[in-house]
């Protein structure tokens, strides 16, 4: 039961983080910036794609704990 509402709560992580990243819609503008700031925005998607990386391992190990009988 506990794992049932950890991997919703990964997914709708990961759903999250995957929105954040999409192309043409950067964080920039949606937090009303024009760009000024290149390296800062650098380094929040490179935060988002190491998010994304973590939150998919960790819900793809969830998806092969729950198959598992009990």
């Amino acid at each position: 039961m506990i794992l049932n509402i950890l991997q919703i709560i990964i997914t709708v992580a990961l759903i999250g983080v995957i929105l954040l990243q999409m192309q043409g819609s950067g964080l920039s503008s949606a937090f009303g910036g024009g760009g000024e700031m290149y390296r800062s925005k650098q380094s929040i998607e490179k935060v988002l794609i190491f998010a994304t990386v973590v939150l998919s391992v960790l819900f793809g190990v969830l998806s092969i704990i729950l198959l598992i009988p009990q």
